[in-house]
């Protein structure tokens, strides 16, 4: 299993479809799953989880 990100660019209010995805090299889940406050990565497996920025920022430093 792995964790992805998807997501729309801030100024596509004109246009809904996805505008990128990236699949996150396993190495890192257990620290994506602790940054997101979740228990497991099958607990979060269940349902898509919106980021806000602040995730997103510590997200982005952890990958590089």
């Amino acid at each position: 299993m792995y964790l992805c990100i998807s997501g729309f660019l801030l100024d596509s209010s004109h246009d809904d479809s996805l505008k990128f995805e990236l699949d996150l090299d396993s190495c890192f889940n257990e620290r994506i799953v602790q940054l997101l406050g979740h228990k497991s990565l099958n607990e979060m497996s269940a349902a898509e989880w919106l980021l806000d920025k602040e995730q997103l920022t510590k997200i982005a430093e952890l990958i590089g």
